[in-house]
């Protein structure tokens, strides 16, 4: 509605304008649709596709948007030699996309798969999951007065939503290729490798965690038990009570195991802080309470990440110095054993 106010309101020569519509957007920096998919794929909360693998939408890397726009806006100068006159821009909308529709769960696969995170091979029905959002709208409807509160999550899915993935949607870009001269500078291919490549560095410079339901598992287990060993028989109190003495035999079993199970994740914790001091510092507190909570799930990830730093750094021994991993040059006398830094630098 507002774009085409925009458009129909060119009747003056004071402000010409035009709409630029432009597919779902991606690319480094974009803050709007990767992000959410990727933290919902961090947590494991992408149980299922929505639609069919025929459904195919548009989508535009940052950098071609940024492109069209500038298109859009020298076409709506009134000023060019030869040109003069009514922009041929002005009141005109214009579709923009990277020409190349596309399933959007295909379309994410290839980042998901680069950060080492699951996507579902099940598909969910469009009414379905039209019903399951309906339900998140109404309730987040009701809770619109907390809907800026920091521990309030996003819904897990909303009408809308449901629409964009599970709906056949895109637009043919020729009309802005024909006005504007839009053509797509970066391939879809280019713009997701670059997308990747970007999302590595930001994971990796993040803080990384096992899915919710791990968190879940591991957290209500190390409760129950604490709660079976030392709690009042109130509640499901005596359920967990009898649930541990089957596994443990006795109350001292159950308490042991509590002892021993927070011994594990205190142990695992500091040497997750240890670890994370060399390979990760501006997340080793982090590391410490995560692998303090979790135990093993969140120490395994920590070390994969490890594997990926040179040895030295896990050692702590110094490396050689930057100067003597130099190439000698073509003529230069090498005398064995000798580096190439400073004084021991050979002459020709």
């Amino acid at each position: 509605m507002g774009d085409s106010l925009l458009c129909r309101n060119n009747i003056g020569k004071c402000l010409y304008t035009c709409a630029v519509r432009p597919a779902a957007i991606y690319g480094p920096g974009e803050e709007r649709h990767l992000p959410r998919i990727v933290s919902m794929a961090k947590l494991g909360l992408v149980p299922f596709k929505i639609g069919n693998a025929n459904v195919k939408t548009d989508w535009i890397y940052v950098d071609n948007l940024l492109l069209a726009l500038l298109l859009a806006s020298m076409r709506l100068l009134d000023d060019i030699p030869g040109k003069e006159g009514r922009p041929v821009a002005a009141g005109q909308p214009y579709f923009i996309s990277d020409g190349s529709p596309i399933n959007t769960f295909e379309f994410i696969q290839p980042l998901l798969k680069s950060l080492d995170y699951d996507l579902p091979k099940s598909w969910l029905a469009v009414s379905r999951a039209l019903y399951l959002a309906k339900i998140f709208w109404a309730v987040y409807s009701m809770l619109y007065p907390l809907l800026n509160r920091w521990w309030l999550p996003q819904p897990f899915i909303l009408p809308a939503e449901v629409y964009k993935v599970g709906l056949t949607h895109y637009f043919s870009y020729l009309k802005a290729q024909q006005e504007l001269g839009y053509v797509p500078m970066v391939s879809p291919r280019e713009g997701m490798a670059a997308t990747i490549s970007y999302w590595q560095d930001r994971k990796n410079k993040s803080l990384d965690g096992p899915t919710i339901h791990v968190w879940g598992i591991i957290l209500i287990g190390m409760i129950s038990l604490f709660a079976s060993g030392w709690f009042p028989p109130i509640g499901p109190v005596p359920l967990l009570r009898s649930i541990g003495l089957m596994l443990f035999r006795s109350m001292f079993g159950i308490r042991l195991a509590f002892y021993l199970a927070t011994a594990a994740h205190i142990g695992e914790g500091v040497y997750a802080w240890r670890l994370a001091k060399r390979v990760d510092p501006d997340n080793a507190t982090g590391w410490f309470w995560q692998t303090f909570a979790l135990g093993f799930p969140s120490l395994r990830l920590l070390l994969k990440r490890a594997k990926r730093v040179p040895m030295l750094w896990l050692t702590g021994l110094p490396g050689p110095p930057e100067d003597s991993l130099r190439v000698p040059c073509e003529g230069e006398l090498v005398t064995p054993g000798a580096t190439f830094g400073g004084a021991d630098r050979p002459s020709i």
